[in-house]
């Protein structure tokens, strides 16, 4: 167990999570008005930052990398996005046509030749004899006028597919040193866009003497002079300290991280030694049957992707495009960008919020009113559903869902990323498993990766695996597999530690609430699994002998005033970020991230404009408890 024996308030916001990693995927916000702040767009907040979460702060090698191809290509003020594979970049000019913006896709083949060549060539102009690395890369620009990146980045955000910052910072390295080390005729974009230009500012956060800009600053955030690592001394500190494999091993990576989740590793045994090959990955290793609920599961059925919101864009395309087109259903408050894939893409969504009992007899009378007016097609395509749900863990009756997609037939889609399958067994309830591994299966906070696990003995098994058969591209950028094994080497052993810390930590808490029996607590309920829809939980939770699942490392937190939560909040002494499932604790104000200007419409779902949602690290028990009781006194001198 890591034992932390410091507070971790004093990291200035905008710094990385944790500090000094080059590919952190959280970033310092360790006040609630530096998270309204974010929201809002204001100077002080976005200059400082050094990174964010990836999907929303387009890293900087990225930002580097397209500006250097936007000076060269870009007409008129062009802005560009990048993908690694032609089929992404015409997925998004798509989209973009879609909201009526003209885009253009330029296909580049960056070589080591170009280097010492001093020009880089596009890809259909280049000669056999141009480029023979195999460190070469295929890279898509999709060109667009200026004023549409914000449409460019709704799919860059909700998709998940957009360049790693991994494989920018291999792109950076083979360019001219005359193209990467010339300062751009202009600045860096901005690294966040609001997420829903156009509404109204927030009401509830408006602050009279700044009105809201139309777009961030068009500044590059300064990196901490701390920060500053050379691009060889950063991948010595990752590779070194971490251990990792050469690139060379990819392949294999690759093959024992889908064994790994598939669960048919008999002994997951690895090697140390920086030169070898993981042992979960040999090609002729002998593996059992899956531990996942249904045995004949193998590495197969596993799909990797660049993060879990593309392997739920995928999946939501998938069902899609082997049924007839029909609406597709969300049961329960999502993460907010599954809602929004659902929606902007297909024929439509029916939102089932609440995620509860009484709402499968509403989904019930809605499929069936939807079957008698059209009996010759299914009513939806598919459910989605999160087990348990983000923030208010709340997990939806998976037995009774199945009966009525064996009835309906329609396809069960489950995100299993907070419930984890150490803890809980869901996959027997699914046609279509999907995790986001850049949370605990990871831990470490610096890569990130997504998965999808087939059923194979659900009725579209067959339908599903031809199309993906024919489909599927391997969008996972090899330098982030490497980093994704080695971090996910040990994650049962981390699962079960968090699931003990989290336990003690919601005890204590609990105990101080209104939901505990305490009528003049300032905490007014701890979302856990272990206290909200329990019934429904424990029927999926692992409770074989030696291997008995826990209740997860993710909980949320209401008050009874705003004062109270932003107290409590302000006096945590953890890091404070996006992103869940890390080795270390980390908390936001969840509503503020993910639905800040949309706060009423939230409530109604009740997810509180003052919830707090903490991620449990692996710190020592006694001293996470010191934390929280700190916080919970700052909590209730607020509210004196």
């Amino acid at each position: 167990m890591t034992t932390t024996t410091t507070t971790t308030t004093n990291i200035p916001v905008g710094s990385s999570v944790p500090p000094y990693t080059p590919h952190a995927i959280s970033v310092s916000l360790p006040t609630w008005r530096d998270n309204v702040g974010y929201e809002e767009g204001e100077k002080r907040v976005v200059d400082s930052m050094v990174n964010g979460y990836p999907r929303f702060f387009i890293h900087l090698s990225v930002q580097k990398l397209v500006k250097i191809f936007e000076q060269k290509y870009g007409r008129n003020g062009e802005r560009g996005m990048l993908f690694t594979t032609q089929r992404v970049a015409e997925q998004c000019r798509s989209f973009m046509q879609d909201s009526s913006v003209n885009s253009r896709i330029m296909s580049l083949l960056i070589c080591p030749e170009d280097k010492a060549n001093g020009q880089i060539i596009e890809r259909d102009l280049r000669t056999r004899n141009d480029c023979t690395s195999a460190a070469s890369v295929n890279v898509h620009i999709v060109l667009f006028p200026g004023d549409s990146f914000p449409i460019a980045k709704q799919f860059w955000q909700h998709t998940g597919m957009g360049m790693s910052s991994r494989l920018a910072e291999h792109c950076l390295s083979l360019l001219p040193e005359e193209l990467t080390q010339a300062k751009p005729h202009f600045s860096f974009s901005p690294p966040i866009t609001p997420r829903f230009l156009g509404k109204a500012f927030n009401k509830h956060y408006s602050v009279k003497s700044q009105s809201r800009p139309v777009s961030p600053p068009s500044v590059r955030a300064p990196i901490l002079a701390d920060e500053v690592l050379e691009p060889d001394h950063s991948v010595y500190l990752e590779e070194r300290y971490g251990r990792n494999l050469p690139i060379s091993y990819a392949a294999s990576a690759k093959r024992a991280l889908r064994r790994r989740i598939a669960g048919v590793l008999i002994q997951d045994t690895h090697n140390n030694n920086q030169e070898g090959e993981p042992s979960a990955g040999e090609k002729n290793l002998v593996v059992g049957p899956s531990s996942r609920g249904v045995a004949d599961v193998s590495e197969n059925d596993v799909y990797l992707y660049p993060t879990g919101m593309a392997a739920i864009w995928n999946a939501h395309h998938i069902a899609s495009a082997i049924r007839p087109p029909a609406k597709s259903v969300c049961f329960g408050f999502p993460y907010t960008d599954t809602l929004k894939i659902l929606q902007k893409w297909g024929p439509g969504c029916q939102f089932f919020g609440e995620g509860i009992d009484s709402e499968i007899d509403d989904l019930e009378a809605f499929l069936k009113k939807e079957a008698a007016q059209n009996p010759c097609t299914p009513p939806i395509v598919a459910l989605f559903t999160e087990f348990p749900s983000n923030p208010l863990l709340r997990s939806a009756n998976l037995p009774r869902l199945r009966v009525l997609a064996d009835k309906y037939d329609f396809l069960i889609v489950i995100d299993e990323t907070i419930g984890n399958f150490v803890n809980v067994e869901v996959l027997p309830y699914a046609d279509i498993v999907v995790s986001s591994h850049s949370k605990v299966f990871s831990g470490v906070a610096n890569v990130m990766g997504g998965g999808l696990v087939l059923n194979p003995r659900r009725k579209h098994y067959a339908a599903l695996k031809v199309y993906l058969n024919a489909n599927f591209e391997d969008l996972y950028y090899d330098g982030d597999a490497i980093y994704m094994e080695r971090n996910s080497r040990d994650f049962e052993k981390r699962i079960k530690t968090i699931d003990n810390n989290t336990s003690a930590v919601c005890e204590f808490l609990r105990s101080r609430s209104v939901a505990g029996g305490v009528a003049s607590a300032v905490i007014k309920e701890v979302f856990y699994p272990k206290y909200i829809t329990f019934e429904n939980y424990e029927h999926c939770r692992i409770k074989s002998p030696g291997a008995e699942g826990g209740y997860g490392g993710l909980f949320s937190l209401t008050f009874t005033s705003n004062e109270a939560s932003r107290a409590f909040f302000d006096a945590l002494p953890c890091y404070k970020g996006p992103s869940l499932g890390t080795n270390f604790t980390l908390a936001c104000p969840f509503t503020i991230l993910a639905h800040f200007t949309e706060l009423d419409w939230a409530a109604q779902y009740g997810v509180e404009e003052g919830l707090v949602r903490i991620t449990v690290g692996l710190e020592d028990t006694q001293l996470l408890l010191k934390w929280f009781d700190i916080a919970l006194k700052a909590a209730e001198g607020a509210t004196r």
